[in-house]
Order: C-alpha cells, then sequence, then structure tokens
C-alpha cells in the first residue's frame, strides 16, 4: 500500500473525530445542566426557571444536531478506510459501538424529541423525566463509546484465533481499568465544558445588562456545576496519568520528553529534543517531581523513551516505536494548562457568586466569554495526546496503524473524501456557530412573569 494513502486516512479520520468532539462534550455538560434547571423550576413553579430551560435547551439542541451529523461518518470510515483494522479486532471493536447505537443513542434521541415537543403535551414530571433520561442516555453513549477506545489504548477480554481478535469475556471489555479513568475524565470535561457554556454567555448578558436576573441566576447554577467538575478533572487526570505509566509507559516518556529512565524521575519545565536522533536541544527539568506525580512518592522509575524503544524492538522486532514526541509533549501541557487555568477561573465565578457581584462592573467578568472556548482546547489537545501519544500502535502491543488501512484504497480515493469532508464539516461547523451565537445574543424569551391559567392550575 501506497504509504502516502495511510497517511492521508490518518488525517481524515483526526479531522473528523476533532469535529465530531467539538460537540459531544457540550451535549453532556449541558443536558445535565438543562436537566437541572427544569428540576428547579419543577420544584419552584418560578417562570424564570422555565424560561432559563428553554433558552439553555434550544442551544443545547442546536449543538446535538450537529454531533449526531458529524458522528455518523465516524462509523463509515471503519469499512472504508481501515477494513484490516475491522477484520482484525471487528469480534471486539464492534459489540460496545453496536450497543451504543442501539441502545444509549435511541434512548438519547427518543426522549429528546420528546422533550422538545411535550412541553404542552406530557405532564411536568414526565416532561422532566425526559431530559434527565436524555443526560442518562449521553452518558451511557459516552460509556460504549470509551469501552471501544479503552480496548485500543489496553487490550483485554480476548483471544487471538486464526489472525484476529475475537472476544472472549465481555465482562472484562466493561470492567476494563483503562476505560474507568477514560470515562470519567471525559464525562467531567464535558461537565466542564458546559458549565463555561452557561458561564460564558450569561455574563455577555449580565455585561450588556440584559435580562439580568434570569443570567445571573443561570451564572450562579454554573459556577457551582463548574467548579465541582473542574475539580474532579484534574483529580482524575492525575489518577489517569499514574495509570498511564504503568500500561502506556512510551506515552507518558514522549509526553515529559524523558529519553533516558530515571529513578527518582525529573519534570520537563522545557523540553525541546531532535526526534531524528533523540538528542536533546533545550533540557530544563526540575529532579523528583515525576516521580511524585507518577507515584505520590518522591523516589519512582519512569522509563525512558530510549529503554522503551529497545524494548519495543525485542519483542516485537525492528521498527520505529516512538510517537511524535513534538505533538505528545505540548499536547499534554495545553491540555493540562488549560484545566488548571479553568480551575482557577471557576473559582473566581463561584467567589463573585458567592459574594453577590454578578453586575457590569464586576472586575473580570468579561473575560469569561472569551474562556468559554477553554474546554474546547482541552479536549482537543486531550484527544491528541491520548490518539498521538499511542502510536505506532492502533491496537496497543498488538496491531500497528500502519498494518490497519484497507489495501484498495488510492491516494486520490482517500484526498477526494478528504477534501469532500473537511469542506463539509467546514459548512457544518460555521453553521453551527452562526445558529449558537444568534440564540445565544438573542436572550431568553420574553419574560411574561405572569403563569399561564394551566401553570396556576398545576401549581395550586
Amino acid at each position: 500500500m501506497d504509504p502516502t494513502t495511510g497517511i492521508l486516512s490518518q488525517w481524515q479520520f483526526a479531522i473528523t473525530s476533532i469535529y465530531h468532539f467539538f460537540f459531544v462534550p457540550l451535549t453532556l455538560g449541558l443536558s445535565v445542566l438543562v436537566a437541572i434547571m427544569e428540576t428547579m423550576y419543577l420544584r419552584t413553579g418560578q417562570v424564570m426557571f422555565k424560561r432559563m430551560t428553554k433558552f439553555w435547551g434550544n442551544l443545547f439542541i442546536i449543538n446535538f444536531a450537529m454531533g449526531v451529523v458529524t458522528g455518523i461518518v465516524q462509523e463509515f470510515q471503519f469499512g472504508m478506510n481501515w477494513s484490516e483494522y475491522s477484520r482484525y479486532v471487528g469480534d471486539v471493536f464492534g459489540a460496545p459501538l453496536a450497543i451504543e447505537a442501539l441502545l444509549a443513542f435511541f434512548l438519547e434521541s427518543t426522549f429528546l424529541g420528546l422533550w422538545i415537543f411535550g412541553w404542552d403535551k406530557l405532564s411536568k414530571g414526565m416532561h422532566l423525566a425526559a431530559i434527565w433520561l436524555v443526560a442518562i442516555g449521553s452518558t451511557l453513549s459516552a460509556y460504549w463509546i470509551l469501552v471501544a477506545n479503552s480496548f485500543m489504548q489496553s487490550p483485554v477480554g480476548f483471544v487471538e484465533e486464526n489472525g484476529r481478535l475475537v472476544l472472549q469475556d465481555f465482562g472484562a471489555l466493561l470492567t476494563n481499568p483503562y476505560v474507568w479513568g477514560q470515562f470519567s475524565h471525559t464525562i467531567f470535561s464535558g461537565y466542564t465544558t458546559g458549565a463555561f457554556f452557561v458561564i460564558g454567555i450569561s455574563a455577555y448578558h449580565i455585561l450588556r445588562r440584559h435580562q439580568s436576573d434570569l443570567f445571573k441566576r443561570s451564572f450562579q447554577i454554573a459556577a457551582v456545576f463548574g467548579v465541582i467538575a473542574v475539580f474532579l478533572v484534574v483529580l482524575v487526570g492525575h489518577n489517569q496519568a499514574q495509570r498511564m505509566v504503568q500500561l502506556q509507559p512510551m506515552k507518558i516518556a514522549a509526553a515529559e520528553g524523558l529519553l533516558e529512565t530515571e529513578n527518582p524521575a525529573s519534570f520537563s519545565l522545557l523540553t525541546v529534543i531532535d526526534q531524528k536522533t533523540l538528542t536533546p536541544k533545550v533540557s530544563i527539568r526540575i529532579p523528583r517531581i515525576l516521580s511524585l506525580l507518577a507515584y505520590n512518592r518522591l523516589d519512582g522509575e519512569v522509563k525512558g523513551i530510549n529503554e522503551l524503544q529497545a524494548s519495543f524492538e525485542a519483542q516485537h522486532g525492528p521498527g520505529n516505536y516512538i510517537p511524535s514526541i513534538w505533538m505528545t509533549y505540548w499536547a499534554f501541557r495545553v491540555m493540562v494548562g488549560a484545566g488548571f487555568l479553568m480551575l482557577l477561573l471557576a473559582a473566581y465565578a463561584l467567589y463573585r457568586t458567592m459574594r453577590n457581584q454578578l453586575t457590569a462592573k464586576t472586575w473580570l467578568l468579561g473575560i469569561f466569554p472569551f474562556a468559554l472556548f477553554l474546554p474546547y482546547l482541552a479536549n482537543s489537545s486531550g484527544w491528541i495526546l491520548t490518539e498521538m501519544g499511542r502510536q505506532p500502535w492502533v491496537v496497543y502491543n498488538y496491531m500497528r496503524t500502519a498494518d490497519a488501512f484497507s489495501p484498495s484504497l488510492t491516494p486520490g480515493m482517500v484526498i477526494a473524501s478528504l477534501v469532500s469532508f473537511t469542506l463539509v464539516y467546514g459548512l457544518l461547523m460555521g453553521a453551527d456557530i452562526f445558529l449558537l451565537a444568534k440564540y445565544a445574543r438573542a436572550g431568553a424569551e420574553p419574560a411574561g412573569e405572569k403563569r399561564t391559567v394551566e401553570e396556576e392550575t398545576y401549581w395550586e
């Protein structure tokens, strides 16, 4: 197979994946926030919470629709561009994907339809249950996708027969230790994305003194939700990094620019490595800190790139088993840097909320509409780290990416689909941003604060 075809297929999958993952975290987080807002409407009967629920719900629907469109293409690529991968692991990898589509996605989409069209047709309790089931469906959908991805990161529950991996223990697949770190990290990242989305747009309206009461309350809800979510992202991320030291030591070595095995291991402040010669051009490191992060103590061995490369060659034969050090190193730092900045901003948002200081004159409130983009930066760089750091493996230790492509593909075929997908997804992204911006700027429905006759009857 022409190596160019493989590279183009990787680019195509990377582009479509990143496009798709722009929408997924907001779906995870905003579904829960909308459900919380409607719960408050049900408990208090205040019309403001109904208006709040409908406003954020409309933005959720726009985002959800785009996520569905971009997600469908992902699975088609396994057969079109990655047929050797599908042949080799389809028996294992296909099971969680099928369950995700048949169970979680249909649960999510069915009850979203009931929620959209059921405002005046369902009872208040049933309508509230519908949006909570949407949130549960979104979470289950993420779980099944991450079961499949975690198998690629840390394969379990299979036997190899006739050149294929065959599912032997479905329970092992579901309880893969790797999946719980990925799942919790992804879910809390989604909650963080939803929180900063609500905080950013609410701050925009507060600064313009537009429907201030509604958006102050939205800001308050999201601030509390956001502080909890970001703290859990950092906590779970630390645990996930420690698991990575054990299960994917090459990924953490590349992420730290660690060429030689160290005990105790030093943490990189700035490292620049020439990947062709594996020599450091710049190396500024803090002694012992990487051991502390990896083992919660000041001593502990972290294997270096050179030793790991030799180990892979001894096990799998000659080849290059080192991922892109530059990409992995900086993706890790962008993700962590954005995460800690969000923790600081979320704490500040909560502080201003507790002091009841949410006005157009509040110091630094104007930064939150721009901070809305931080979780997207963290989410994208996190997935780049996850996937690029695993290279050259598509299934860790079992199948190389170079062996996973469809052998019948030609560069022309992939270029045509790559250009088409990029253009179409670019248009969809533009439409999504336009619609979200349009409805976000418009604000909630006019404030008819009097209850309708139906509401008066219900709440009496």
